[in-house]
């Protein structure tokens, strides 16, 4: 989950950051400087892109997709 930039400690500051992202001046965004909106869209479509990829697929072709990614993640004498 995105994490918030945190707030200054400073009430006036404080006021004046919450000020900006009611008013739509300044977009809210991640520590890591990404757009919050942007990286909550990223997530919702690829929790949907692995479904829809995996649906016209058969079962022997999701085996060997699953066999190879597992060669990759533990090594090549786990096949």
């Amino acid at each position: 989950m995105a994490q918030k930039k945190k707030l200054s400690k400073d009430t006036n500051k404080k006021a004046k950051s919450e000020v900006d992202l009611a008013t739509g001046e300044k977009e809210e965004t991640t520590i890591d400087g990404k757009n919050a909106a942007a990286v909550e869209l990223g997530r919702k479509s690829g929790k949907a892109g692995g479904p829809a990829r995996a649906a016209p697929l058969s079962a022997k072709r999701r085996k060997e997709i699953a066999k190879k990614a597992v060669a990759a993640r533990w090594g090549a004498s786990n096949k």
